[in-house]
């Protein structure tokens, strides 16, 4: 008899209709198609329009497919853990804010707040409460609205980003099969290369910050290159070292889309080839906390139960982790 573990027993995803190619934003900022594709590999991104919209707005209909999906109904849910660096607002929790709107009246919830790494640090600790016999439904919401903070007059970071959110549900199971393994970390002393200047306690909002534009994503390029090559492939090593896994012990790798030179020296260093890499950075660019999720979703009738599957992703702060997953269905 198996312990108990974590398994993801339905995914879907969501990104909205607007498409900001990079032809448009040759108009807003000194760039074009072939620099962007390039140096990022991304051709498209999608932008989440309309007043009054929020981060909530592209988590319900993940949401509402995925309860439909897998045949259960919001009141059945018993946890929602919600990933996300643009939350609808600083409080309440755009988790209880989801609530509300899908109907999970059972559920309790909260925000987690690790930039790019937050979906698979949601998972692990998803993973925890499903473990530990307390919960058995628990969803993993990753989603930003991006061009919410992104700056479109800097061609730094308004190439990168874009608009979506994927989810995932975690239920029991005794089969060996789900989460397996983690490796998570974290470095605070990266904060100044990849963070946002105003808003919170340290420099609230006020007429000063405002002019200077400090209520964007601020991204030291070079620097945030680096350190993600290098961490990215180091975590995603460490898992199959962990776990005795060889190349060929691996079905897929799911890695998180913030440029496709790092995914690729992730993939060299675990020796995965290309066939086995999720990619689909082309169409949403980087949607932060919804790149990984969204994969699992494009990619879910590829995987076959039993498939050993590695998510790695690196995030501003810096934060950084691995995952492996034995797909359960």
């Amino acid at each position: 008899m198996h312990k108990i573990q974590a398994a993801i027993t339905a995914v879907h995803g969501y990104a909205p209709e607007y498409v900001l190619t990079n032809h448009e934003l040759e108009s807003l900022v000194d760039t074009n198609d072939e620099w962007i594709t390039s140096r990022t590999g991304i051709k498209e991104r999608r932008i989440l329009k309309g007043e009054g919209t929020a981060t909530s707005d592209l988590a319900v209909p993940a949401v509402e497919g995925l309860l439909k999906k897998r045949g259960i109904t919001a009141e059945e849910i018993d946890l929602i853990i919600f990933c996300t660096t643009t939350p609808d607002m600083p409080f309440p929790a755009t988790a209880n804010i989801l609530a509300d709107k899908i109907g999970a009246k059972n559920a309790w919830g909260y925000d987690l707040q690790a930039a790019c790494s937050g979906f698979v640090f949601g998972l692990a600790t998803g993973a925890s409460f499903i473990e530990s016999g307390k919960h058995t439904k628990v969803l993993v919401v990753g989603g930003d609205k991006m061009s919410s903070i992104i700056d479109y007059t800097d061609r730094a970071t308004c190439i990168i980003f874009g608009d979506g959110c994927g989810c995932a549900l975690l239920e029991p199971t005794t089969e060996g099969l789900g989460i397996m393994d983690s490796v998570l970390k974290s470095d605070g002393a990266g904060r100044e290369f990849l963070h946002m200047k105003a808003g919170g306690s340290l420099r609230p909002a006020s007429y000063e910050t405002i002019d200077k534009r400090e209520h964007f994503a601020y991204q030291e390029g070079k620097t945030v290159f680096k350190f993600a090559v290098t961490n990215m492939a180091d975590v995603a090593a460490e898992i199959m070292e962990r776990n005795n896994l060889v190349a060929d012990d691996i079905a897929w790798l799911v890695p998180h889309q913030a440029n496709k030179r790092i995914i690729d020296a992730t993939a060299n260093r675990m020796g995965i080839s290309d066939e086995k890499v999720v990619i689909n950075i082309e169409r949403y660019g980087n949607t932060t906390n919804g790149t990984i999720p969204l994969c699992l979703w494009e990619w879910e009738s590829k995987f076959k139960k039993g498939d050993n599957i590695v998510l790695a992703a690196f995030g501003g702060g810096f934060t950084w982790g691995s995952m492996l997953i034995k797909w359960a269905y």
